[in-house]
C-alpha cells in the first residue's frame, strides 16, 4: 500500500506534498475541466492519443502531478528535468534516450518544470523531436507561454489553462491528508477556532503550499498531555509556518488574475492610494516587478495614451530601471510609474481606434493600395502612375493637403476619436478642423 515503512519517525519520510500526490486522474481533485470523463485530458489518456501540451497555471495547482500521471496511464518513459538546473546538453542527453525507446516502440514523455526559464536555443533544441514525434512534450510554466516560449515549440502543443485549487478542493485535500496519510493520521490533530479556514484561505489556491503549511503546523504544535496527546494547531501555528502573519497574495497565485486586475483598475480609475496598496501586496508577495512594470507600460498606452504622451515614456523608462537596478529599490521606480499613471489624465482613444481599424480589417480584408499612395522608386513604376497625384504635405500652407488616404474601395471613415482630455483636446482641435466632415462629438465630451 506504501513504500514508507517507518511510520513512527516522520523525518524518514519524504515531505507531506509528495506523499499525498495522487497517482490517477480519478484521485486528482481540481481542473476538472481538463480531468474529469469524456473531458479533453481523459478522452486523451484513454484513447492513448497524447499530444505534446503546455501546463499553464499558478503554483500548486498539479501541473507536475498530472506530469506524471499522464506518463503512468499511457505506459511512456518518462523524463523529468527542471529548467533552474538543466540546460541544451540535458535536453539532447534526454532526446537520445526517447530516441532509443523509439526504436524499441516505446513511448517516451519529456517533463519539462518552469519552462519558461529556458532560452531560446535550449527551447529550439526541442523543436525536431518534438515535430518528429520522437518525445511527447510536457511543459509547465506559471507565466503567460504566448511570451516566454517560442512560437515554433508553441505551435507544435497544447495550451491547458489550469485554475488555483478553489477552497474547496483544498479543503478535501487538507482533510485527505489528515484522513490517509501514513504519519498524520496516527495523530489525533485539532484545529482552533477559525485555524482550519484561516489556513485554507491563506494559501492562494495551492495545494503544495496547503500541505507544506499543515506538515509545519503539526510539528511546531505541542501534544497537550492531559487531553490524550491531541495535537492542537492554533492561528498562530499557521502564520509561523507560512511565514507571514498577514500577507495572503501568492506569486501568480490564481495567476495575476485578482490582484494584477485590482490594481491596473485602480490606476485606470485615478486612484493613486488604492494603486499603492495593490502595488505593495504584489511586492510584499515576491511578484516579478517586470511584470508589473510591463503592465504599467501596456496601461500606459491603452488607459492614458494621448492624453498625456508623457506617461508612454515614464512607464518604459520606470522598466528600464527596475530591469536595470533590481529589488529592492526597483520597488521607488514603480511607485513614482504607479502614483503619475494614476493621477495623469486618461484617454483610451488611441487603444479603441485601434480595435475599430482592426474590425475593419477583419471584416473586410485588406484593400489594394491606391496608385497616389505608392512608391515609385523606378522610371517603369511612375509610368504605370505610382504616385502620380500624391500632394506632399509640405509643400501646402499648414503641412497640410486634404486628400484621400484611404483605399479606393473604401469610404473614408473616422476610427480616432480624441477626447478633450489634457494635451488630446489640442489633437482634436486640430483634427476636427483638418477633417471637420469626419467629427461629431469628441470621445469623452
Amino acid at each position: 500500500m506504501s513504500l514508507f515503512n517507518n511510520a513512527e519517525n516522520p523525518r524518514t519520510l519524504p515531505p507531506l506534498a509528495e506523499r499525498m500526490r495522487p497517482n490517477t486522474l480519478a484521485a486528482f481533485l481540481g481542473q476538472q475541466h481538463l480531468v474529469a470523463e469524456n473531458r479533453l485530458l481523459a478522452k486523451a489518456i484513454k484513447a492513448d492519443r497524447l499530444f505534446s501540451i503546455i501546463l499553464w497555471g499558478p503554483p500548486g495547482c498539479g501541473k507536475t502531478t498530472l506530469a506524471k500521471i499522464i506518463a503512468s496511464q499511457v505506459d511512456a518513459h518518462f523524463y523529468e528535468l527542471s529548467a533552474v538546473s538543466s540546460g541544451v546538453k540535458d535536453v539532447r542527453a534526454a532526446m537520445a534516450k526517447a530516441k532509443a525507446n523509439r526504436e524499441l516502440g516505446k513511448p517516451s514523455i519529456l517533463f519539462i518544470d518552469e519552462i519558461h526559464r529556458f532560452n531560446k536555443a535550449q527551447q529550439d533544441a526541442l523543436l525536431q523531436a518534438v515535430e518528429n514525434g520522437i518525445i511527447t512534450l510536457i511543459g509547465a510554466t506559471t507565466e503567460n507561454p504566448s511570451f516566454e516560449v517560442i512560437s515554433p515549440l508553441l505551435s507544435r502543443c497544447q495550451v491547458l489553462k489550469l485554475t488555483s485549487h478553489s477552497k474547496e478542493d483544498l479543503a478535501s485535500i487538507l482533510e485527505h491528508a489528515l484522513s490517509e496519510d501514513l504519519f498524520l493520521s496516527t495523530q489525533n490533530i485539532q484545529f482552533e477556532d477559525k485555524g482550519r479556514d484561516l489556513l485554507l484561505e491563506s494559501v492562494s489556491g495551492d495545494a503544495r503550499r496547503l500541505l507544506n503549511a499543515l506538515e509545519i503546523s503539526t510539528s511546531i504544535a505541542t501534544p497537550d498531555r492531559d487531553e490524550d496527546q491531541v495535537i492542537t494547531i492554533t492561528d498562530e501555528h499557521i502564520r509561523e509556518a507560512l511565514q507571514n502573519k498577514h500577507q495572503l497574495y501568492d506569486k501568480t497565485g490564481d495567476y495575476h488574475y485578482d490582484i494584477i486586475s485590482a490594481f491596473i483598475k485602480s490606476v485606470r480609475g485615478s486612484d493613486p492610494d488604492a494603486s499603492l496598496y495593490w502595488l505593495s501586496v504584489m511586492l510584499e508577495g515576491g511578484e516579478d516587478p517586470i511584470f508589473i512594470a510591463r503592465r504599467l507600460v501596456i496601461l500606459a498606452s491603452e488607459d492614458v495614451g494621448n492624453a498625456d504622451p508623457q506617461a508612454l515614456t515614464l512607464a518604459t523608462s520606470g522598466l528600464q530601471a527596475v530591469h536595470a537596478i533590481g529589488m529592492p529599490e526597483g520597488a521607488i521606480v514603480l511607485s513614482q510609474v504607479t502614483t503619475y499613471l494614476a493621477s495623469t489624465t486618461k484617454s483610451n482613444a488611441s487603444y479603441m481606434a485601434l480595435r475599430a481599424a482592426q474590425e475593419t480589417v477583419r471584416e473586410e480584408g485588406a484593400h489594394s493600395v491606391p496608385l497616389h499612395l505608392r512608391n515609385a522608386p523606378t522610371s517603369l513604376m511612375k509610368e504605370q502612375g505610382h504616385g502620380k497625384g500624391y500632394h506632399y504635405p509640405h509643400n501646402y500652407p499648414g503641412h497640410f493637403s486634404e486628400q484621400d488616404y484611404f483605399p479606393d474601395e473604401l469610404k473614408a471613415r473616422q476610427y480616432y476619436r480624441p477626447s478633450t482630455e489634457g494635451i488630446e483636446k489640442r489633437i482634436y482641435e486640430r483634427l476636427v478642423t483638418l477633417w471637420a466632415s469626419r467629427f461629431e462629438e469628441p470621445s469623452g465630451s
